[in-house]
């Protein structure tokens, strides 16, 4: 059941400027047409603010984001993005039909699951030297299982024409591949699906190189 409206607060996203869990919450509420205020944690300032103490009480994972909402705090990105999708008004980010609805889920969990926690800045700061070939290794590996699963769910998003969680998920991890200088063009139907998505007007407002926190010289 929908919550009502009335008196629901402007979330609060604690969050990274090249974290693909926040820029995907970004990504949510943009496309909701959620106003919300933005808190930079710095991963790597000082350490890496994430591991206060402070910012614990927020995620008790000490990772980003975090998100204030409705008098509650969740983490998790796509536990928040399902909750503003079940309690806000705007386009459905989870399909009605459960065919639809269950690949959507299938798709961002692969993403979200089996090849971003791999290549995060923390698993990366254990590797090294090796960090980039273990990062390469575990994209490569997720998108050969992603590519023959969108062949068989996209039309002009992942999953059929209307854009979902999947698609949202699906943008960072692009983002993250070309980052560690993965070739994206193996992946036809990926590459496809993105060069579609990143013009659309939520994905660039959400960018990275387009929020408050984003340095200087990687501004776009």
């Amino acid at each position: 059941m929908h919550l009502s409206l009335v008196g629901l607060t402007k979330p609060v996203l604690h969050g990274y400027f090249r974290s693909s869990c926040s820029w995907r919450v970004r990504i949510a509420f943009a496309l909701k047409g959620i106003e919300y205020d933005q808190v930079p944690v710095n991963l790597i300032k000082d350490g890496g603010q994430q591991l206060t103490e402070e910012y614990k009480k927020l995620n008790p994972m000490q990772q980003v984001p975090a998100v204030e909402v409705d008098g509650i705090r969740l983490s998790q990105s796509l536990a928040v993005i399902q909750y503003i999708d079940e309690t806000r008004p705007g386009p459905r980010l989870l399909p009605a039909d459960p065919v639809k609805r269950a690949q959507v889920r299938m798709i961002s969990d692969l993403i979200a699951s089996g090849i971003q926690p791999l290549q995060n800045l923390y698993v990366l700061q254990k590797m090294g030297a090796e960090k980039v070939q273990w990062a390469q290794h575990f994209i490569v590996r997720g998108f050969e299982a992603l590519e023959p699963m969108l062949k068989q769910t996209a039309g002009k998003y992942c999953v059929g024409d209307e854009i979902s969680m999947a698609d949202v998920c699906l943008v960072p991890q692009v983002y993250n591949a070309e980052r560690f200088k993965v070739d994206v063009d193996a992946y036809p139907t990926i590459k496809m699906l993105n060069q579609t998505l990143v013009e659309l007007e939520a994905f660039k407002v959400t960018h990275p190189s387009r929020q408050p926190d984003t340095p200087v010289d990687l501004r776009a």
